[in-house]
């Protein structure tokens, strides 16, 4: 795989991230991959968050609304070939 899919691959969920991961353009589309790989523990958090009572429900919608249009955002950067940090979370770096 080019860059360009797996930069795009790296926004689409664990699996297809792990198929970028393994299969794809590692070095060329590492920058995706990371805020991907951010992007897939936020939802696990949001999952986790959702699990307590009552505001938690709310809290871990809301967190997953978030991610999903951060995903959105990530999709559109990897489409143009743009490296542009996501609001928030673009900061944290867990690949090196």
């Amino acid at each position: 795989m080019n860059k360009k899919v797996t930069s795009i691959f790296a926004y689409l969920g664990l699996i297809f991230w792990l198929i970028g991961f393994l299969a794809g353009d590692k070095e060329g589309a590492k920058f995706h991959l990371n805020q991907g790989l951010v992007l897939i523990l936020g939802n696990v958090i949001a999952g986790v968050v959702a699990v307590i009572p009552v505001v938690g429900a709310f809290v871990g919608c809301i967190l997953s609304v978030v991610i999903l249009v951060f995903a959105i955002m990530g999709i559109v950067s990897a489409c143009k070939d743009e490296e542009k940090p996501l609001p928030l979370i673009g900061g944290i770096q867990l690949l090196n």
